[in-house]
């Protein structure tokens, strides 16, 4: 496809509306039951949502994403009528994207099927006024009872916690450090955990792709709201891997409050490696994986069945655990970016230059890799098979140009065809100014007539 990364962001976001679909142990009757709540959020048809759950049992995660040459262009709605829906949508927020087409037509504001259903749900998503948004910041309530599923990995928690100040910046200056958690709820068993130096998306993906390593898929995710969690790749991600993606409403800490709790056992650790003074990240997480080990995934846990320690509940639950096969797991944490193609062939990828073919430039591809490793990226474009591009080494003589393609060389010609082109045009011009018949006003002498 032209857009390999707009088509897998199409795909996620439709695996994301089927997944409470596919859980087991659905009968018939609640399966309608979702379908029809489905529809009637998302203003998209059952016969739709049937259609997509055909297409994911017959080819996974591929079988969502769109069958065309890619995306056909969105058609434009003038901002007045724009205007008008959303204030459609905010003066009754479950009204339908049907219905306020419905509404703008009898109106008379719009003509009869000149709004398509799905151009104007999208350009309502994108200014923050979809049915999921509406009902996110409607719904103030906060859960009354505690939760706790009943079986290891059907939901996973995670969290960034802010560690301590470490002598790890520039010159030994001292640097935060952060731990990520990544928490299964039924054992409260912590898959994974570590410090980590900076503050961004890519130590929830480490942490996240180590968990999953270890001990295999999750049925689904539970994160709060923050950047690191609410992305395009974790979305893609968690719907390539067949994972559910869940997030806790926006203001309600108490929704992760299994993780939240582990973070005040962490504290009990920070105090006790202040009095160990670390001078490294790879020292205060060998301390942490001990205390962990100890003081926590093999102690009594008062929430788990007769005080069991978090690790012999996570070891001695008999659900079965799906193991991801290591090409496909690699494959889902793949990142995908937009580069344009230089006058030399190449591109710039983080501070690096990687060829990437002399018939490409000025074009703009798709850069597909692993942010684990980027000595070899793949490249993407529209009617031609991904290809392989390495980073370039530059030698201390400079190397000579590749040539152009045959096909983009010059080609011969025995005559200027504009020139051809426009003596005909003048030809013809031309001619129709000495066909054309000129009158001149004629006074009337008399009573005669001209």
């Amino acid at each position: 496809m032209k857009d390999q990364k707009k088509a897998e962001e199409i795909a996620a976001e439709r695996f994301q509306l089927l997944s409470p679909l596919l859980a087991n142990g659905i009968d018939a009757a609640k399966m309608q039951e979702l379908k029809e709540k489905i529809s009637t959020e998302s203003g998209i048809s059952e016969r739709t949502i049937r259609r997509y759950l055909a297409m994911y049992s017959l080819n996974g995660f591929s079988g969502l994403k769109p069958k065309s040459k890619g995306r056909p262009p969105t058609e434009t709605i003038a901002p007045e009528i724009i205007g008008q829906a959303i204030i459609l949508r905010r003066e009754v927020p479950s009204r339908s994207v049907a219905q306020i087409i419905q509404i703008l037509e009898w109106e008379g504001l719009v003509e009869p099927g000149e709004i398509k259903r799905s151009t104007l749900q999208e350009k309502l998503a994108n200014r923050g006024y979809s049915t999921r948004h509406m009902r996110m910041y409607a719904d103030s309530g906060v859960a009354s009872r505690r939760f706790q599923h009943s079986r290891r990995n059907s939901l996973w928690h995670s969290d960034i916690k802010y560690g301590p100040f470490l002598p790890i910046g520039p010159n030994g200056s001292l640097k935060q450090v952060y731990l990520v958690s990544f928490i299964d709820d039924a054992t409260r068993f912590v898959l994974y955990a570590a410090f980590y130096p900076t503050l961004d998306q890519v130590i929830v993906e480490d942490c996240f792709r180590t968990a999953l390593q270890r001990h295999g898929l999750p049925e689904k995710t539970y994160f709060d709201n923050g950047k690191q969690y609410a992305n395009k790749w974790m979305k893609r991600t968690c719907s390539k891997l067949g994972i559910r993606l869940l997030y806790a409403k926006p203001y309600s800490p108490e929704a992760t409050g299994k993780v939240e709790i582990f973070n005040k056992y962490v504290d009990r650790f920070l105090a006790e490696a202040e009095l160990e003074k670390p001078k490294t990240l790879d020292h205060l997480n060998e301390l942490f994986q001990v205390w962990l080990s100890e003081c926590y995934q093999n102690k009594a846990h008062s929430a788990l069945k007769n005080n069991q320690s978090p690790q012999a509940a996570y070891q001695s639950d008999n659900q079965p655990i799906r193991f991801v096969d290591t090409a496909d797991l690699t494959n889902a944490f793949l990142h995908c970016e937009t580069r344009v193609v230089d006058k030399a062939g190449c591109i710039s990828f983080m501070s690096k230059k990687y060829e990437v073919g002399i018939m490409f430039v000025g074009c703009r591809v798709d850069v597909v890799y692993d942010p684990a490793d980027i000595t070899e990226l793949t490249i993407e474009y529209e009617g031609h098979k991904p290809w392989q591009a390495r980073e370039i080494v530059i030698g201390e003589r400079a190397g000579k140009r590749p040539p152009l393609p045959e096909h983009m060389q010059k080609a011969p010609a025995k005559y200027s065809r504009l020139l051809t082109a426009a003596a005909e045009r003048n030809r013809q011009r031309q001619k129709r100014q000495v066909q054309a018949v000129s009158y001149r006003v004629v006074a009337k002498e008399g009573n005669d007539n001209v």
